[in-house]
């Protein structure tokens, strides 16, 4: 497993190369001038002279390669440069903002999963009940829902309507439940979808059969045998759904206002703050990966005849 390991890890370094050679790529072709931005933003009176200065200190004069080049150097010394917006260092905004991301994150899978797994499961084992048909029905509409429509109905709701909650989330506690709600509310769809079917296709196993005709009792089967051999089925999911949810909350962190890293991406396209935006997908790239990685070995300590290669 550890040979696994780090062979992944340096596979990793030739993909988040050609990732960021990308994305610096479409920013260097994107319209718009930084450094003219900037100097607008400040109120200061634009002068060629003044823009020529503003543009060599912030290196934008530089070739193309050269750029690139600078800044992978840099990134290897722990160093993601200074925003082009408040010079100020990158990589303690990327880390305070990745910090917001990782509790939406979290939050919202644990709540997808917390119930999600138990309907799954009961679900199955009550087939075509009328608990079964109206769980699936529920679980249809969440997950045909995107989710920033699911964000608006519960600002809508909540927000509005019943005034419990902030439409502008700021960080806080309170400001979180929606956000987590809106992300939770597909995904948890998603799982119970996939719990429910990997658990009956093994009810229908010999073995569920045959320890069923030998007396064992109903719940060892089911918890013992059933749900940890349908558990593959379920992680995956849970893995694409993670990785999803890592980069695709920049919408419902744009809604609410969540102070995460897709929030601070798109402020960062919008005032053309280059350099977060390319330490923000990096970061964001390399959470993909370990994310591939941690899934890989879970398969095989959940199932320990699956090899890792």
């Amino acid at each position: 497993m550890l040979k696994f390991t780090i062979r992944r890890i340096i596979n990793l370094i030739p993909v988040l190369l050609i990732l960021t050679f990308g994305v610096f790529t479409l920013l260097y072709l994107t319209p718009g001038d930084p450094a003219l931005m900037k100097l607008t933003a400040q109120g200061t009176a634009v002068t060629d002279e003044l823009l020529e200065l503003e543009r060599e200190r912030m290196g934008l004069n530089q070739p193309f390669l050269t750029r690139y080049i600078n800044w992978i150097l840099g990134i290897l010394h722990g160093n993601f440069g200074n925003s082009y917006a408040d010079d100020m260092p990158i990589l303690p905004k990327l880390l305070d903002a990745l910090g917001y991301t990782m509790v939406l994150a979290i939050a919202s899978t644990v709540v997808s999963v917390v119930v999600a797994i138990p309907l799954g499961v009961l679900t199955a084992i009550k087939k075509d009940s009328i608990l079964d048909n109206i769980v699936r029905v529920f679980a249809f509409i969440g997950n045909a829902m995107p989710n920033f429509l699911i964000s608006l109905l519960l600002m809508y709701l909540f927000c509005i309507q019943l005034r419990i909650f902030p439409v502008i989330a700021k960080g806080s506690v309170q400001g979180l439940f929606l956000p987590t709600l809106s992300l939770a509310i597909p995904m948890a769809s998603k799982f119970m979808r996939q719990t429910r079917a990997d658990v009956l296709s093994q009810l229908d196993e010999e073995y569920v059969i045959g320890m069923h005709a030998r007396g064992v009792k109903e719940r060892t089967i089911l918890f013992k045998n059933v749900l940890h051999n349908a558990l593959g089925g379920v992680i995956t999911i849970v893995s694409l759904q993670i990785r999803v949810l890592i980069g695709g909350s920049i919408v419902i962190e744009t809604i609410f206002r969540w102070p995460g890293i897709g929030s601070l991406m798109m402020d960062s396209i919008s005032a053309r703050d280059y350099p977060v935006v390319q330490g923000a997908v990096l970061i964001l790239a390399t959470l993909q990966v370990l994310v591939n990685l941690a899934t890989d070995i879970s398969y095989c300590i959940i199932d320990k005849r699956i090899e890792l290669e």
